[in-house]
């Protein structure tokens, strides 16, 4: 079970700002040694943090102001684009630097604590909240907490097959994910979240032969246009001129085949070219799934995952 504690950077905690009153205030945290957040307002010349702690600045010297950076395994663009943006980080002391006094703070310390919780407690198969950092054609990388970031590869974002993540997420965004693979040697995690989206059947269940329903067009074969319905549930549709990938449809349900897990659709309208990612709704809401199986009971094509 993730601790409070060790939430992701960017989700505030109010009652962090009792801390930020005073220097005995902050005295107290370094005694207590409670991992804060605030924004880093600036990046020196040589790499070093300097953090808005309203009574006073905070100073994060450039080999606490990241996980690997003093062994060298992390190049320092870790550090410079975290200029605007909250950091964790534990308080060590205080000091005087350029005639101002400043709070001696570590990121570094923060986060290894953070990643040797998640070595020791996570599982695979546990159900995790993570924060969207940044998005690659291949994946988006979200923060397990304290700034640990792991990746959700393109691939196990959704059943429903999307070109880019930011098709389905964005930046900032708060999720939850399923822990896939734990690397312990390496200290890495790899997550998926299709998991979560719910199985053909509890899709389909909105659905009926007979409605018309809108959709998005996802990819284009020289078989016919799959339309997503939901994030884990898509249709094929004959092929339409004008049709386009990423693009608004209105499509009418022609039948419904749970035996071959397949939904014949015929297209009523095109529409608008999406803008913004599509909504999707969690089916799961335990903390820990061991198997998951997508394909109904009907299917002769069993579709699954086990997390082992």
């Amino acid at each position: 079970m993730q601790k409070e504690e060790y939430r992701s950077e960017g989700i505030e905690r109010p009652e962090d700002a009792v801390y930020f009153k005073s220097e005995q205030s902050l005295m107290r945290a370094c005694e207590e040694k409670v991992i804060l957040q605030a924004r880093c307002c600036l990046c020196d010349s040589g790499h070093n943090l300097y953090v808005d702690l309203g009574c006073m600045r905070g100073y994060i010297p450039r080999e606490e102001a990241a996980l690997g950076i003093r062994e060298g395994s992390v190049k320092d663009v870790a550090i410079i684009t975290r200029v605007n943006k909250m950091v964790s980080f534990v308080v060590k002391g205080f000091a005087e630097i350029g005639n101002q006094r400043v709070a001696l703070l570590s990121r570094r310390e923060a986060q290894e604590q953070c990643l040797d919780y998640l070595l020791e407690t996570v599982q695979i198969g546990d159900v995790v909240n993570v924060r969207v950092t940044h998005l690659e054609q291949f994946g988006a990388f979200v923060d397990m907490g304290c700034g640990i970031v792991s990746m959700i590869p393109i691939d196990r974002i959704s059943v429903s097959r999307i070109r880019h993540p930011d098709h389905r997420f964005t930046c900032g965004m708060s999720l939850r994910a399923v822990v896939l693979e734990k690397d312990y040697n390496n200290k890495r995690f790899l997550l998926s979240h299709k998991e979560l989206l719910g199985t053909w059947a509890e899709n389909v269940e909105e659905f009926e032969a007979g409605q018309t329903v809108g959709g998005i067009i996802r990819s284009i074969e020289n078989y016919g246009i799959f339309v997503e319905l939901t994030p884990n549930l898509a249709g094929l549709a004959e092929l339409t001129e004008n049709a386009e990938p990423d693009r608004y449809v209105g499509v009418y349900i022609k039948s419904i085949i749970p035996e071959k897990m397949k939904i014949k659709l015929a297209v009523v309208d095109l529409g608008d070219p999406i803008n913004k990612p599509a909504p999707f709704t969690y089916h799961f809401s335990g903390d820990h799934l061991e198997h998951w199986v997508y394909s109904p009971p009907e299917s002769a094509r069993v579709v699954e995952e086990k997390f082992e």
